[in-house]
């Protein structure tokens, strides 16, 4: 509901043109999104708050954009959350399979939300409960359907985070056994050495919000770490953009001098 409400925060208060158009985000929150921006306008003020949600929606769209450039068959949302991705893009459901994979408890919360809307639904869009701290993700994916002789591309952001080193090996192990061709684009936590002020400031006032929510993050990854986990699994990095990377490819048309937050990095793996 956080990043559903950033995603949505972020159009209602930016100027176009907006990295992200997530319409629907408020929606699938529903009208606890008052009280949650709230909180967050208290614990993230100013540019601190403004960099995450920026961050927030250019890993929505920085996977979209690889999904819509590549020859996908199978698009899976790890950790999905309240991504409005089926009804925002109608026009990539057509040549697609759709698979929403998350906790078990979140996504029974936003399947209720679906059919409270009445949002339509259809075969191509999947629902598959995973737990990634307990759960094989690939004993999941075979019940729900997936073709591992098909490319896939694979979504992953705001989840590593919070997870354990084995369980990131675990699922990236599971990816690599997808046909050859496939990709992961994932977020990770940044190191400390590499935050600047607004992010050190970002983690300091998170870090406690998160460990009460039950979800505590876990420590940050140097960038030849993180590369070399994913060379192990049997995946090759194919993009690994630095933030100033970010700023030139999604906002180097704004005047404001906005950029997102440098907590938390994204990186791009391919089947070779």
């Amino acid at each position: 509901m956080i990043a559903a409400v950033a995603r949505g925060w972020f159009r209602m208060t930016e100027t176009p043109p907006w990295v992200l158009d997530d319409v629907l985000a408020m929606v699938l929150t529903g009208p606890a999104w008052h009280e949650i921006q709230e909180q967050l306008d208290l614990l993230l003020p100013g540019q601190i708050g403004r960099e995450a949600r920026a961050a927030v929606c250019v890993r929505s769209r920085m996977a979209e954009d690889r999904l819509q450039a590549g020859a996908f068959t199978q698009y899976m949302i790890l950790g999905a959350g309240l991504d409005s991705f089926a009804w925002r893009r109608p026009d990539l459901l057509r040549c697609l399979r759709v698979f929403e994979v998350d906790h078990p408890a979140s996504q029974a919360w936003k399947r209720d939300r679906i059919t409270d809307l009445a949002l339509p639904l259809s075969d191509s869009h999947v629902f598959v409960p995973v737990d990634f701290e307990t759960d094989p993700l690939q004993h999941a994916l075979d019940a729900a359907g997936f073709d591992w002789a098909q490319p896939a591309m694979f979504s992953w952001t705001g989840v590593a985070p919070y997870l354990t080193a084995q369980a990131i090996e675990s699922t990236m192990r599971t990816i690599a056994r997808t046909e050859a061709g496939s990709e992961v684009m994932f977020s990770y936590r940044a190191e400390e050495s590499v935050l600047d002020d607004v992010g050190r400031e970002f983690v300091r006032r998170y870090t406690p919000v998160a460990a009460a929510l039950g979800e505590p993050l876990q420590p940050g990854w140097p960038v030849n770490e993180i590369e070399k986990l994913i060379s192990l699994c049997g995946l090759q990095v194919v993009d690994h953009p630095t933030r100033a990377d970010l700023v030139a490819r999604y906002f180097a048309d704004r005047t404001d001098g906005l950029r997102p937050y440098t907590p938390e990095t994204l990186v791009t793996a391919r089947v070779a």
